[in-house]
């Protein structure tokens, strides 16, 4: 739940925003799924919705409201790496809190949020009320995807958020900006996970780092896979596909290391294409099924 917007890349506008690009990868491994969002009573609002119900992504809960479509203008640099420029008091940050809300939030496993859509009162307010509501039970996951925008986010913000999530997805970056924020830099990052793992009971804690692989830290265990080297296109929306084929994992039965096996693999796939919803080739769907059963 959170930004339903337009990624305005060098080569064109593709749909973006991180909980579209999660329930749509979700959506590959056979997980129904949902985006919560809003967009605009405009054109690239019903270009939105209308691409979502080609893709097979379910609208019931993206809601239309007076403000305009979110854009966000992207640049990549020398490294193929984008860089945003992400538009304010728009559609995404003015989510209403309904009754079918509350009523989807009782009967969700797993929820993914990030920490760009509560730079606005009227959408944050809605996303705690939802991970409020969902309900906290072993096998259910809330997936705080931390997501550091331009200067969109405080301490109290991403506080709040670690305290109601129990699964927490982090890229290298902005651990190095979190820590300073909480008050403890300086020592290694691996040190640095474990403390926020065990300060927050977090279930999980995800940490990406681009090139040099990734880590699962759980209470006690770690799991570490390198990136697979690729030629890459882009990497928009190539974070949000390792936690959608991650999460589904999970939702399917799979042990963390499986889930982070599939979740690499996924993740090294996307950042072949250009844009962040990509249809997966069979033979990817193929090497899914043997971690899902």
């Amino acid at each position: 739940m959170g930004e339903a917007l337009w990624d305005c890349l060098p080569d064109g506008r593709k749909i973006g925003g991180a909980p579209a690009n999660f329930a749509y990868h979700v959506s590959q491994y056979g997980i129904e799924s949902r985006v919560i969002s809003a967009v605009g009573k405009d054109d690239l609002g019903r270009e939105i919705l209308d691409t979502f119900t080609t893709m097979g992504l379910n609208t019931d809960y993206i809601q239309t409201v007076d403000f305009p479509t979110g854009t966000v203008d992207v640049t990549l640099d020398e490294k193929k790496i984008p860089h945003y420029n992400i538009v304010q008091g728009v559609a995404w940050d003015n989510i209403p809190w309904t009754s079918d809300l509350m009523d989807l939030a009782k009967r969700t496993r797993a929820v993914c949020f990030g920490s760009l859509a509560q730079r606005s009162e009227v959408s944050r307010r809605t996303i705690l009320n939802f991970l409020d509501a969902v309900p906290n039970t072993p096998d259910t996951y809330k997936v705080f995807d931390i997501n550091l925008r331009q200067n969109f986010f405080t301490p109290e913000v991403l506080t709040e958020s670690i305290s109601r999530c129990n699964v927490m997805k982090i890229n290298d970056e902005e651990l190095g900006l979190v820590s300073q924020m909480f008050g403890y830099p300086g020592i290694d990052f691996k040190d640095q996970c474990w403390i926020i793992l065990g300060k927050y009971a977090l279930k999980l804690l995800i940490l990406t780092c681009g090139t040099d692989g990734s880590y699962v830290f759980s209470p006690g265990k770690i799991s570490f896979l390198p990136t697979p080297i690729v030629e890459v296109a882009d990497t928009v929306g190539a974070g949000d596909s390792f936690t959608g084929a991650f999460i589904a994992s999970l939702l399917h039965g799979r042990s963390v290391e499986e889930s982070h096996a599939l979740a690499v693999e996924t993740s090294a796939f996307v950042c072949t294409c250009n844009g962040a919803m990509p249809r997966l080739p069979e033979s990817l769907i193929s090497k899914c099924k043997c971690y899902i059963k």
